[in-house]
């Protein structure tokens, strides 16, 4: 069987605007219909759209479908469509991206396509979900488990976090890290440079560890100014929060849409501190150290693997502030960090993840695949445990005018302003 039919179900679809599934989807996919197959993906129709969507992309067939404009039930919504047409269109072999799809599953088993779910992270410890949202998370995870005929992992702590939750095994598939070495002439525009800042980017919940780099940023008596780029709807407590923490070295971009300019901070900052602490490999990690931009990242093994040892790492206010320190009084060595957080980068490639995409699709359709599946019984986890004792509650925080330290850039376009267009750790 040369030629394959896969669909691609779950995601935002493409073209990408950075996000890590829909990134990954349209790097995986135009290499796998490079090579011959046909790759379908599923699409959200965007509200308001003035011109029709693509039937084609990058040689990909593209299936745009409406969702329901709620956060609880968006994915879920425009996943039933997805299916519902799928099934009735079938290929070879379907990913289905994100455990939150996971209810729907059954119903391409009984349309005998044979299906791979893409876990993502530990969306259950996602401060933004309420308690009926972290249990939903829970229960698709062990129905991913029983009704996947194979699960992709795209870390190796998933990978054993359901090893030891599930005894379920997983097929290891990454994301890619792209080499990049941008110009720095944007970065007059937001009278910085090369070398001349600190970096975060993410979007603005407390997985994502925000207020803690401002916090330990502000506690510092780092020279170089903090560039925080991200946002989050839904999260103005939060935000008013990690605003209130800065000082006046602290300087908040909100969401970048240029990718170019986001590159360009990227590649040409002090160090880039990472907070990501709950999903897994994360895109903006990946893109950070492939810029070879030197990394203080929230200490967790999914960071501690992409950086091994050319980062450092942080849990506390007062962790950020040393390593801060340190950054700054070793200028050599932390560009020698970013050399080697360069070299690493290069085992994150997305033509060895294609490679690992097709050999997955390929066993599907072959149905090389274990007929009995695990349980979905869950065993306690070290990820059940806090990752460390909660500090006391935080006194009320005064009101603050959050323009203060706000950089204003060009307004994108509508169509950029779209929350899915933002980069993968700003989201």
């Amino acid at each position: 069987m040369s030629e394959l039919s896969i669909a691609l179900v779950g995601t935002r679809g493409v073209p990408a605007r950075y996000g890590g599934f829909e990134t990954a989807v349209e790097e995986v996919g135009r290499r796998l219909a490079d090579r011959g197959h046909r790759v379908v993906v599923y699409c959200r129709t965007t509200p308001g759209a003035q011109e029709p969507p693509p039937a084609e992309f990058l040689g990909m067939e593209l299936v745009h479908l409406p969702a329901a404009r709620r956060r609880a039930l968006e994915t879920l919504s425009h996943t039933a469509l997805s299916v519902r047409h799928l099934v009735a269109h079938r290929t070879d072999a379907a990913i289905v991206f994100n455990s939150a799809n996971s209810p729907l599953l059954p119903a391409l088993r009984a349309a005998r396509i044979p299906v791979a779910t893409h876990v993502d992270g530990l969306e259950w410890k996602r401060a933004k979900w309420g308690p009926v949202g972290r249990r939903y998370y829970r229960v698709a995870e062990a129905l991913a488990v029983r009704w996947s005929d194979v699960l992709i992992a795209d870390a190796e702590g998933i990978a054993e976090y359901y090893r030891e939750a599930f005894a379920a095994p997983t097929t290891l598939l990454t994301y890619g890290a792209p080499l990049i070495a941008p110009g720095s002439d944007r970065l007059a525009e937001l009278g910085l440079a090369p070398g001349g800042y600190h970096l975060a980017v993410a979007r603005f919940e407390p997985e994502n560890h925000v207020d803690v780099v401002v916090e330990g940023y502000t506690a510092s008596d780092a020279a170089k100014p903090l560039v925080v780029v991200g946002s989050a709807p839904y999260a103005d407590e939060y935000t008013r929060r990690v605003h209130a923490l800065a000082d006046g070295r602290v300087r908040f971009l909100g969401g970048v849409w240029d990718q170019d300019l986001l590159d360009q901070l990227y590649a040409h900052c002090a160090t880039y501190l990472h907070g990501h602490s709950v999903g897994g490999t994360n895109p903006s990690l990946l893109r950070a150290i492939g810029a070879g931009a030197a990394v203080t990242a929230f200490d967790v093994d999914f960071n501690r693997e992409v950086v091994r040892d050319s980062g450092r790492f942080f849990r506390t206010p007062q962790d950020v502030a040393r390593e801060l320190a340190a950054v700054e009084a070793d200028p050599e060595g932390t560009r020698r960090a970013g050399r080697r957080a360069r070299i690493l980068a290069a085992r994150y490639d997305w033509d060895d993840v294609a490679d690992g995409y097709e050999d997955l699709a390929r066993r599907l359709a072959a149905r090389d695949v274990p007929r009995r599946r695990p349980s979905g019984r869950r065993r306690p986890t070290a990820a059940d445990l806090p990752l460390a004792a909660p500090p006391p509650a935080p006194a009320p925080l005064p009101p603050v005018d959050v323009r203060d330290n706000v950089v204003h850039l060009p307004t994108p376009s509508p169509a950029a302003r779209e929350w899915g267009s933002l980069s993968a750790g700003q989201q």
